[in-house]
């Protein structure tokens, strides 16, 4: 049995992966040391390993394949979802990963793996052959970042991100706003999703939801722009380059 050759079927693996070819968990821990001492596997967190392809010189494993692996319930999320599904054609060294068990951030072959605290259990997809990649689905991946954009990616990113999504199912999305029940949220998707309704696919229904929904209250879109424009329809308050942006002026420049 050559254990490279079988682990390398496996993008990342545990020391109990190995065990199952030993039975002793003293001997599954000296067969890592080997692999890792003669370059063929890599070490990439506590107990999280990957081999290193023969081929390529690179790890076997993917920043998606890792983040997925991390705890029991880590998903790729975010704008990292955004690049799995082509949406943004960008390359980004964080990595985001929503999972309910905390974890410390760390780094990993040039990549940055960020803890974000699940607040869903639903919407996470794990797609065949994909080397056990979970990830959450559009709907919840816009959700998410509609929810967390001062966090995560600011409104220009989340923008240029819209200009190229396709339609996406309304009533997922409506699930999800309803389950965080937050009326911030319900004002930031009216406002930055209204001009992409066609796009998306989204009805008249969505933003009657989003307007119901979104209170009275007056906010900042983003903390304290230098320069805000007040929208009435949604109480929002926003950069004034905020509708260039959707109207897809200065995109370019916005997103570097």
């Amino acid at each position: 049995m050559d254990l490279y050759v079988e682990m390398s079927k496996h993008p990342v693996f545990t020391i109990a992966d190995v065990n199952h070819f030993y039975n002793n968990i003293g001997s599954a821990r000296s067969a890592v040391k080997r692999l890792l001492s003669h370059g063929k596997a890599l070490k990439i967190r506590n107990d999280r390993y990957t081999c290193v392809s023969a081929e390529r010189g690179t790890p076997v494993a993917d920043r998606f394949q890792i983040a997925s692996s991390i705890t029991a319930s880590s998903c790729v999320s975010h704008h990292t979802a955004m690049e799995y599904y082509g949406i943004t054609d960008q390359v980004f060294y964080e990595v985001y990963v929503s999972s309910e068990t905390r974890f410390q951030d760390f780094e990993f072959d040039g990549y940055s793996y960020h803890y974000v605290k699940a607040r869903l259990t639903e919407g996470v997809e794990s797609y065949p052959f994909s080397g056990g990649i979970r990830i959450t689905d559009k709907e919840r991946t816009l959700a998410d970042s509609l929810k967390d954009m001062e966090k995560i990616a600011g409104p220009e990113e989340l923008i240029a991100n819209l200009q190229n999504m396709s339609r996406i199912r309304e009533e997922k999305l409506l699930y999800y706003l309803a389950v965080y029940d937050n009326q911030f949220l319900y004002q930031k998707a009216g406002f930055l999703l209204w001009d992409f309704r066609s796009s998306l696919g989204l009805s008249n229904h969505f933003f009657e939801v989003c307007h119901d929904r979104a209170g009275q209250s007056k906010r900042y879109l983003i903390k304290e722009p230098q320069f805000g424009v007040y929208n009435n329809e949604w109480k929002l308050i926003v950069p004034s380059n905020i509708m260039r942006m959707k109207n897809g002026e200065g995109l370019t420049d916005a997103a570097i």
